[in-house]
C-alpha cells in the first residue's frame, strides 16, 4: 500500500460550482501539474512550469475540500472532474481519492490518453465518463504539435473501447488546429476513429491568444 507521503499530488487549480462544463451536473475541476505533452498551443501552461504550482495535497485533504459541494454533487448528478495537465499520470492519487469519497459522485476525467497503461487500469474502477483529447490520428501531426509520437494514444483508446459500454462513456475532442491540420485532417481523424467505434464527438478551433476572430 502506498504511504500517505506517496499519495500527495501537485495542484494547480482547484474550481468549484462547474456547470454542465467539464461532466454532468455541478462539478468540481481538480487539475493538476504536469503533462506528458509540450502542445504548441496549450491552454495550461502553468501545468509545465515550476512556478505553475499552486499546491500539494493528500487525497484527505482535497476531499474535505471539496465535500462542501456535496449536496450539490447529490443533487444534480455531478461530482469532480479531473484535468490538468495530465491528470491520468496522477492515477494512484485519484484511485486513493474515489475510495474516500461517496459512491453517489460522478467522475470524469480530462485526458490526452499518451500515459503508460497500468495508470488507465488503476482509474477504470472510478471513472464514469471521459473526455479524451486526441488532437489527430495523423502522426505527423501529433508529433508537430505535441512533440511526442500517438501510437500510445491509439492503443490506450481501443483497450478503453473493448470494455462492454465503455463508447457510451467517451467524448473525443477533434480540435481544428491553426497552421497544423486542416478540417480534411478532422474529418480523417473522425473517420477513423469511428471505425473504431467512438460514437461522441467535440469538434472546436483554438483561438491563439493573439487571435480574435
Amino acid at each position: 500500500m502506498e504511504s500517505r507521503s506517496e499519495q500527495t499530488a501537485p495542484l494547480i487549480a482547484v474550481a468549484r460550482h462547474r456547470l454542465m462544463v467539464d461532466g454532468q451536473g455541478v462539478t468540481t475541476l481538480v487539475a493538476f501539474h504536469g503533462c506528458t505533452l509540450h502542445c504548441q498551443y496549450c491552454l495550461n501552461v502553468e501545468c509545465l512550469k515550476p512556478e505553475g504550482l499552486w499546491r500539494t495535497v493528500a487525497p484527505d485533504e482535497l476531499l474535505d475540500e471539496v465535500m462542501i459541494d456535496n449536496l450539490y454533487f447529490l443533487a444534480t448528478g455531478g461530482g469532480v472532474t479531473f484535468g490538468g495537465g495530465e491528470p491520468a499520470i496522477r492515477s494512484g492519487f485519484i484511485d486513493a481519492f474515489c475510495r474516500m469519497a461517496p459512491s453517489e459522485w460522478h467522475f470524469t476525467i480530462e485526458t490526452a490518453l499518451n500515459v503508460d497503461r497500468q495508470h488507465l487500469e488503476r482509474l477504470l474502477p472510478h471513472i464514469h465518463e471521459y473526455y479524451i483529447d486526441i488532437k489527430d490520428i495523423n502522426p505527423d501531426i501529433y508529433r508537430r504539435y505535441t512533440g511526442q509520437d500517438n501510437s500510445r494514444v491509439l492503443d490506450n483508446l481501443q483497450w478503453l473501447l473493448s470494455h462492454d459500454g465503455m463508447a457510451d462513456r467517451i467524448i473525443v475532442r477533434l480540435p481544428h488546429i491553426p497552421d497544423f491540420n486542416t478540417d480534411e485532417d478532422v474529418q480523417h481523424s473522425r473517420d477513423y476513429l469511428s471505425s473504431l467505434g467512438v460514437t461522441r464527438f467535440d469538434e472546436f478551433t483554438y483561438q491563439r491568444k493573439n487571435q480574435t476572430t
